[in-house]
């Protein structure tokens, strides 16, 4: 009777909102009763009349591990989503994998001395492991490297074709004389054109974010032997974006009215529109990447930009032969996608710029979440100089990963660039997470085990459980509404203030006291009690999406059925009077200033982990044999050429310095050691003089 009371409740709440068909209609869509999968099963398809979502995170690159601004950027919001559209009973598919393609990895591979496929191959492998240890729940994780991707990318190349959106033409590119090779984009650098940034890359432009040109660069220089490049004339394929545009203004235009697009994925969007298309090239000089099937071009292979988008459909491939019911099914399918704000112009004009051209009743974007950027403390991660937190260092912090989902979440940078603080982060840990939530659901739960014997009392509910009733419930709806507009942050905080609404009911009500009073003093207590530990209840549902394992755990202590773990419309009777509890236990730990200020320090810069060398050093010649063995000599000429070339190319990468050295030393070692063959005095080097 009691947890009636309860329920009876909320429906009063709800009904002073919304209308009766309102109320029934959020009930429905939400599912009161929630659902026991969170992960869908494998070849899960669209399904007709229901909602289906399609997730996709901005495609990370494989040559690099990624740091907490990546992570949030893309997989961890994307994931949080993710997690709540399952919650909502919707039809979600959730994919995305590595960049594997392109100059970058070819880059990679000659600085670690590997194969491209190797290099891809180990670092694939990394980025699962570091999405798993952040609990990102991929219905599938792939790479671009696949047959599907050749035949995917091929075919969208080819119904392009026949329909008259590429562009043959001469492109003016760089070629290194001395490496004998054309330079992609990131084979080269020079000065930006736009703002004068020494350091440009050939392909954008970091410090004002403009796209570049290679041949626009000043100063250009190559990467690899740091020679200066000539223009040469070169045959590539473009796209012919001018003649898309009044398709991409008409789709851009539906889908901005009905769809949630982030301000600056509509202000980067429009500006490109205002300055004008241009054909872009689509090919590129190479050889690690999808080739291009056509003749006289047969020796290029597509531009990653280009190549890369297309991963969302072959990595979908991989998942379900049916990859075309998600990809090809605009009508049934919402797709959203998610990344960091410097991918949008490829996610809104030159993605489906190809799509619209290909006409083959794509799927588009009707979705586009982007962030700002995460910076670092006060500066930037930077993997060379050992500053930032790396995804493959977190778990060696011994902060769990819930509490780095939650931090991340908290800061994420929406509106605009927001930075990582490990004082912050302490802060927040130990108000946020260890005395505001996970003291409330600790406390309700201890109240049913020590003054109830693990069982959930009675309850006969008043004007001031009502009114937290109320408020619990208007919270709820506006996370819901905050969540369906993809702004995270902000439905965090939603559920902290449900806890903090928690918290001072239990403080004001004190049950610890009544139960040692009269009966009335005691059932007072037992109500007390049992709509805190609802409110708990509920918030396991609503933290899942953002702490999947705490999430978890707090269902465990309670035992709340798996047909009772969904996500309501407001405040219902999830553990009714009679319900035992589990083994109730805190949920965090608190951070300790030394502990924080001593990983401030490991991250601060100098910690950097050494990149593996390109190549096995050289092993030691025959100590022992006679100076002028020709033998001996021809060996020690051809190591020293061998060491020479792996010094530079490690310069030419921007590799540590410190690693630059030691190569440096067993080449001085090397020249020493055939000096003395030869019978020549060894030189001695000096170094540079300290001023």
């Amino acid at each position: 009777m009691g947890s009636a009371h309860l329920c009876e409740s909320v429906c009063q709440v709800v009904l002073t909102c919304v209308s009766v068909c309102q109320a029934v209609a959020i009930c429905v869509a939400l599912g009161v009763q929630g659902h026991t999968a969170l992960t869908p099963p494998p070849g899960r398809l669209p399904v007709e009349g229901e909602r289906n979502v399609l997730i996709t995170s901005a495609l990370p690159y494989v040559n690099n591990v990624p740091h907490l601004g990546n992570i949030i950027g893309c997989v961890l919001s994307a994931d949080t989503f993710a997690r709540y559209c399952r919650l909502r009973r919707w039809n979600t598919l959730f994919v995305c994998g590595t960049d594997e393609y392109g100059t970058a990895t070819e880059t990679r591979a000659l600085q670690e001395g590997l194969s491209p496929q190797e290099l891809c191959d180990r670092y694939h492998a990394l980025h699962a492991d570091i999405y798993s240890w952040f609990h990102i729940s991929f219905d599938h994780f792939g790479r671009t490297t696949t047959p599907q991707q050749t035949r995917i990318a091929q075919d969208i190349f080819q119904r392009l074709l026949a329909r008259g959106f590429l562009l043959q033409d001469t492109l003016e590119q760089l070629r290194c004389e001395s490496c004998g090779r054309y330079l992609a984009d990131r084979f080269v650098e020079g000065t930006c054109p736009f703002c004068g940034y020494a350091e440009a890359r050939g392909d954008q432009c970091d410090k004002c974010g403009k796209l570049i040109n290679a041949v626009e660069l000043q100063n250009p220089q190559c990467k690899l032997c740091r020679g200066t490049p000539v223009v040469t004339p070169t045959q590539h394929l473009f796209l012919d974006l001018p003649k898309l545009e009044g398709r991409l203004e008409a789709w851009l235009e539906r889908s901005w009215a009905q769809g949630e697009w982030t301000a600056n994925a509509r202000h980067i969007t429009r500006s490109w529109l205002r300055d004008g298309l241009r054909p872009r090239c689509i090919t590129r000089d190479l050889s690690w990447g999808t080739p291009v099937p056509l003749d006289g071009f047969r020796d290029k292979v597509f531009y990653v930009w280009f190549d890369a988008p297309i991963g969302y459909l072959s990595i979908t491939a991989n998942y379900t032969e049916q990859w075309e019911r998600w990809w090809k099914n605009p009508q049934q399918v919402e797709l959203y996608n998610f990344m960091a704000k410097d991918n949008v112009p490829f996610h809104s004009v030159v993605f489906p710029c190809s799509l619209l051209g290909a006409d083959d009743n794509y799927t588009l974007v009707n979705h586009l979440i982007a962030t700002e950027y995460l910076n670092y403390e006060d500066g930037k991660f930077s993997k060379s100089r050992g500053v930032g937190v790396f995804g493959d260092m977190a778990k060696d912090t011994g902060i769990p990963a819930d509490v780095w989902r939650f931090y991340l979440l908290y800061v994420r940078p929406e509106g605009q660039d927001s930075a990582f603080c490990w004082a912050d982060l302490l802060l927040k840990n130990n108000s946020e997470l260890l005395n505001n939530l996970g003291n409330f659901i600790n406390r309700a739960g201890m109240f049913v085990c020590k003054f109830f014997g693990g069982t959930v009392p009675p309850m006969a509910l008043t004007a001031e459980d009502q009114r937290l009733v109320a408020r619990v419930t208007l919270e709820m709806r506006q996370y819901h509404q905050l969540m369906e507009k993809v702004r995270i942050r902000d439905a965090l905080r939603c559920v902290l203030s449900i806890s903090r609404h928690g918290n001072q009911y239990i403080q004001v009500n004190e049950p610890w006291k009544r139960i040692k009073g009269d009966d009335r003093d005691r059932q007072r207590a037992g109500t007390v009690t049992g709509v805190a530990v609802n409110v708990a209840a509920a918030l396991a549902a609503l933290l899942q999406p953002f702490v999947p394992g705490v999430s978890a755990a707090i269902q465990g202590q309670l035992r709340i059925p798996p047909e009772r773990c969904g996500l309501g419309p407001g405040l219902t009777c999830t553990l009714p009077a009679g319900h035992r509890v589990g083994t109730v236990s805190p949920l965090f730990q608190k951070l300790e200033p030394e502990q924080v200020e001593a990983l401030r320090q490991r991250f601060g810069g100098g910690q950097a982990k050494q990149a593996p060398p390109a190549s096995a050093p050289p092993a030691p010649p025959n100590a022992s044999a006679a100076p002028g063995d020709p033998k001996l000599i021809q060996e020690l000429t051809e190591q020293v050429a061998k060491q020479g070339n792996l010094v530079r190319q490690l310069k030419a990468a921007q590799v540590e310095k410190a690693q630059v050295d030691a190569q440096v030393a067993k080449l001085l070692e090397l020249k020493q050691q055939l000096a003395l063959a030869e019978g020549r005095s060894p030189e001695v080097s000096k170094g540079k003089r300290k001023k």
